[in-house]
């Protein structure tokens, strides 16, 4: 792309537009080479935030460009470091949150075109479906009627993606990080009418935790997570909690042979697995701890739909878990 400074750059960015042929210049210069340069990157992200106006077709080109960029240009290839993934945090977003739907895209697109990524682009993604949620705002919320304490199935669906690109194409747990934030977001909802899809996705997702906790070997996150919910609705006996249960412990049974206990040589690949990806991205995987793990049920005082859905089914169905989550099953089966 080193062409790119033929381009009346400032012209375009006085404007504050992007026209059609602007895009096609982009594009011809972009696939003559195919290489994105730091500083034609650090361009791309000039031209975005400075002009208001752009054609239909920008988005998907910036996506690409910047993607090719971070995962296929900066090394190692095809893996994003830390210092990679704070470089996209900055320049995407400003006190954390993410500013356009473009940009948010972005974000997802590179942890699923990346091989590995660090945990903390994870987070920071899921960071910004939580802020939707709590607050009601954000890009996630632009022409929708949804308020605060409320999430859509288009943002599960958007924190299901990813939770798949994280996990890549190997066996990784549910890390820490990720379960804080979807207990964050579970606790924002609980007041809320229950959303099935939500619940389903957040009760697969802590069960695996649970489960790896417990010292399980995990599938896959697309297995572990996959979606498989009803409609949800009551007749004159039953209530939207009870067919909550209904659904969880159908959807669950439906997955629980994909784990088993680990044997010796699992476990010293899960370990090798972890180590791998911390080397490569230049940060730490913090697996969440049967203890972290009690200390999050709950806490408000009492258990969300999703929570008492998770508690039924470990106590009802599951097989035998970590002595510390055994316990806190019986202390919180009565309520659910």
């Amino acid at each position: 792309m080193s062409g790119l400074r033929s381009l009346p750059i400032e012209k375009i960015v006085s404007r504050g537009s992007l026209e059609g042929g602007d895009i096609r210049a982009l594009r011809r210069i972009f696939y003559e080479d195919g290489i994105v340069k730091a500083d034609e990157a650090e361009i791309l992200f000039q031209l975005n935030a400075a002009c208001r106006l752009k054609p239909a077709d920008w988005s998907d080109f910036f996506i690409e460009a910047i993607t090719d960029y971070l995962v296929f240009q900066e090394r190692p290839q095809g893996y994003l470091t830390a210092a990679n993934a704070r470089w996209l945090i900055d320049h995407i977003s400003d006190d954390d949150l993410v500013g356009s739907k473009t940009e948010l895209e972005l974000l997802v697109n590179v942890l699923a075109k990346a091989r590995w990524a660090p945990v903390s682009l994870a987070k920071f993604a899921l960071g910004q479906v939580k802020a939707a949620v709590v607050t009601g705002d954000g890009p996630l919320r632009v022409g929708k009627a949804k308020m605060a304490g409320e999430i859509t199935e288009t943002e599960v669906e958007l924190i299901r993606r990813i939770l798949y690109a994280f996990g890549g194409d190997g066996h990784v747990a549910i890390t820490c990080d990720e379960a804080d934030i979807l207990f964050d977001i579970d606790e924002a909802v609980a007041s809320g009418t229950p959303n099935p899809a939500w619940t389903d996705l957040f009760v697969k997702a802590i069960a695996n935790v649970v489960m790896a906790a417990s010292g399980y070997a995990v599938p896959s996150r697309e297995e572990a997570l996959r979606q498989d919910t009803s409609p949800i609705g009551t007749d004159a006996q039953g209530s939207v909690l009870n067919t909550l249960l209904s659904m969880v412990q159908s959807n669950l049974a439906s997955i629980q042979e994909a784990y088993h206990d680990q044997t010796a040589e699992e476990r010293a690949l899960a370990r090798l697995e972890h180590q791998r990806i911390e080397i490569i991205t230049n940060e730490q995987i913090t697996a969440p701890e049967a203890s972290w793990l009690v200390s999050r049920l709950g806490r408000e005082g009492r258990l969300s739909a999703s929570e008492t859905a998770l508690v039924s089914y470990l106590g009802h169905e599951s097989p035998k878990i970590h002595p510390v989550l055994t316990q806190a099953v019986a202390k919180f089966a009565p309520a659910a």
